[in-house]
């Protein structure tokens, strides 16, 4: 039985699209949303019934969060695990901090997704110019530094080709003040996401697996069904929720993957919330990801998804409104627009999304280059997209 009934309230720890994506869909459901949020026009927050408008560190915010509401929840996961500690204090926050705790620090994720018994890249901790030098010796390159928490869509990460490229970098941040992390840089095919649920009573049920290609570390397009082997796909899906049960996560969890030529999968990163890339899902699936999620932490049951049509979502930036806008009365009824709302339109933010339903995955391609809203596809993204990998066996 479901621990929440219609009519009572979903905080939202967190006001923007995602939150506003499940929000429209938890309304249907009969569910009222109050969102906390330092902006007072974010996605969510234009459609929530409430909104307190504060930091993600605001004590005082936050338990008025909590007094508003019968269970919590939160869309994203740069916040601080002592407020949401503190809000669970007082009510029901169904995904708790452990998640929270692991997936915003690289180091941590990369220990538990060992410890679940799935592959990662080789990985070492680096917090001065000494053990910089040590891990490269250790890993070898190309490698990628990171920071262990922050950055997103490429931010707060750079890729070594060569030891010139580790010397410029070191000569433009002279110390390291913080602690990164180097990883092995994996030569892959292609780049792939599952998005899986997991109930508070221990269901889960995964999302089939997208393919991604990535524009300046932003997200371009998704694909649904993937363009991979039928044994990728469902190792993939294996692996995700094989991490899912270990770290006895409770919502939903994106599993990012570099699938190599070989066709062996190794994970990349965990988001523990919506994905940008389970987008398809909204127009081309039952249930979508945002619907899925709120019947986990409520604890309905799990929908076992269903995949209704093949789908492309490709994400709309600040610099396509314009053409956007200009193509927007003449998108056909397979193409299904979404606008998030926000005010200001700046270069690499995401404004929105279009998913094209389709019967083959090429002509849909064809269709979303010709409709010009984005730069077309180019040879290596077409090769990301179709090349097939070698038969996976399991070791």
């Amino acid at each position: 039985m479901s621990s929440l009934v219609p009519g009572q309230t979903i905080g939202v720890l967190g006001g923007g699209q995602l939150g506003r994506m499940i929000i429209l869909e938890g309304r249907k459901m009969g569910y009222r949303f109050v969102t906390l949020d330092p902006s007072e026009d974010a996605p969510g927050v234009q459609i929530s019934d409430h909104h307190i408008k504060a930091g993600f560190d605001d004590i005082h915010a936050a338990d008025q969060l909590a007094s508003l509401s019968d269970l919590i929840i939160y869309e994203f996961e740069n916040i601080d695990p002592n407020v949401v500690r503190r809000i669970a204090e007082q009510k029901n926050v169904p995904q708790g901090t452990k998640l929270l705790e692991v997936t915003r620090h690289r180091l941590m994720e990369k220990a538990a997704i060992e410890e679940a018994g799935v592959p990662v890249a080789s990985y070492a901790k680096v917090s001065s110019v000494e053990e910089l030098q040590q891990a490269i010796k250790k890993i070898g390159l190309p490698a990628v530094l990171k920071t262990v928490t922050g950055g997103y869509d490429g931010k707060g990460q750079w890729t070594f080709h060569t030891l010139e490229d580790v010397n410029q970098w070191l000569d433009q941040h002279h110390s390291m003040s913080q602690t990164y992390i180097l990883e092995k840089f994996i030569p892959f095919l292609k780049e792939i996401s599952v998005v899986v649920a997991r109930s508070v009573t221990g269901e889960i049920k995964a999302f089939p697996p997208a393919v991604n290609i990535h524009r300046n570390h932003i997200l371009h397009l998704s694909i649904a069904p993937a363009t991979i082997a039928e044994a990728t796909n469902k190792r993939a899906v294996q692996l995700a929720e094989q991490i899912a049960e270990h770290l006895q996560m409770v919502g939903l969890l994106a599993v990012e993957m570099f699938l190599h030529a070989d066709g062996h999968l190794y994970i990349n990163e965990l988001a523990p919330r919506p994905h940008n890339s389970g987008h398809y899902t909204y127009d081309a699936c039952n249930p979508s990801q945002f619907e899925q999620m709120i019947r986990a932490v409520i604890g309905l049951p799990l929908i076992t998804p269903t995949l209704y049509h093949q789908a492309i979502m490709m994400n709309l930036l600040g610099e396509h409104q314009e053409a956007f806008f200009q193509t927007f009365s003449d998108l056909p009824p397979h193409i299904k627009p979404h606008w998030y709302g926000k005010t200001e339109a700046k270069t690499g933010r995401k404004m929105g999304h279009i998913t094209l339903l389709t019967e083959d995955i090429s002509r849909g391609l064809a269709e979303l280059d010709q409709l010009k809203i984005c730069p077309a596809l180019t040879a290596t993204e077409q090769t990301a997209i179709w090349t097939k990998e070698k038969g996976y066996t399991v070791d």
